[in-house]
């Protein structure tokens, strides 16, 4: 089977040996297709995976072989996400999912960028789902990237009404709106690069470019009754963000941090102090999140359309390279038909 493997500072296809179940409870399936996911560009650009790793987890896939005690059947078109937690530690009694360690251990393998997956017994009992007929590869492919956003704003804990602005409108960015459009709450959003703004306004979102930050915030001012937005999402980490996002929120609001930022930023301790400001973080979400983003999907309630290119396996360094260099919104690798 073929699978894309990272070495150092390029992506191979290549030629692997093929899974099977070996006796194993779970499921050999053959992969669709797996949205590439920003952890996937951080960990390429970084070198922080071993040579001959495979990425990729966000993936549509259909069961070849299966020896499980679930509904799952051979023929069956799923969706899975790849990470589990164990629901009984410390971090998932808290709601820190994330931090468990059986969620870390966790994973779909070699991984989403390879023909053929072995999923385990656990991952069909807990995040896998039947895909409807109704719906595409590169719609439900969103379903794990959907649960992160799901999971970030539940953490937040907003009120029926209130406001929440978007700091960066890539792929995220607009699927973090579109979470929080689905949730009642009233969204703005804000990018540099027009593009983004266009296509954010044509979903229904308000967004401004906010390179003169200036006459941003007078705008944010003015649509929040001179307040502030209650929560700000930063789903960009660039330097600028932090200033956005301090000078957007009101006094005693929120600041929801979903994107990796230089290690030379860092919040000012008095606007923190003086403002009463909340800053917290979110990373991956529980299997709870997981069938919310199912059912946010299945149901239309988000729009995921028009999001994503389509790239064959064997075009998959194009892919990272596109979407490092912000020539589109978000890549589907494209595997098997």
């Amino acid at each position: 089977m073929k699978t894309a493997q990272v070495y150092k500072d390029k992506i191979v296809v290549k030629e692997s040996e093929d899974i099977k179940l070996y006796g194993r409870k779970g499921a050999i399936v053959k992969v669709l297709g797996c949205g590439l996911c920003g952890s996937d560009i951080v960990k390429f650009k970084h070198n922080i995976v071993h040579d001959g790793a495979v990425l990729g987890h966000e993936i549509v896939a259909v069961i070849l072989e299966a020896d499980t005690d679930t509904k799952f059947k051979t023929g069956d078109r799923i969706v899975t996400s790849h990470h589990i937690p164990c629901g009984e530690c410390k971090y998932c009694r808290h709601g820190n999912v994330s931090m468990c360690e059986h969620f870390k251990k966790t994973n779909i393998f070699p991984g989403g960028f390879s023909e053929k997956v072995f999923v385990s017994e656990e991952h069909l009992k807990k995040v896998a789902y039947l895909v409807p007929d109704d719906i595409t590869d590169e719609e439900i492919s969103f379903y794990e990237p959907l649960g992160c956003c799901v999971r970030a704003i539940k953490r937040c804990n907003l009120s029926s009404g209130d406001s929440a602005l978007v700091v960066g409108l890539g792929s995220i960015g607009l699927l973090m709106s579109e979470g929080l459009k689905a949730m009642g709450y009233k969204v703005y959003g804000c990018d540099l690069i027009p593009e983004r703004i266009e296509l954010a306004e044509k979903m229904g979102i308000e967004a401004f470019n906010s390179r003169d930050l200036n006459i941003f915030c007078e705008i944010i001012k003015e649509k929040t009754d001179n307040y502030g937005v209650d929560s700000v999402f930063m789903t960009s980490g660039a330097d600028k963000a932090i200033d956005v996002a301090l000078k957007s929120v009101r006094q005693g609001g929120k600041i929801l941090v979903f994107s990796s930022t230089p290690l030379s930023s860092g919040y000012p301790n008095n606007e923190i102090y003086y403002k009463e400001l909340t800053v917290l973080g979110s990373y991956s979400p529980s299997p709870q999140d997981l069938k919310d983003s199912y059912e946010l999907l299945t149901e239309r309630r988000v729009n995921v359309k028009n999001l994503t290119t389509v790239y064959p396996l064997d075009k998959i360094q194009q892919a990272f390279d596109d979407t490092v260099s912000n020539k589109i919104f978000k890549a589907y690798i494209k595997i098997s038909n």
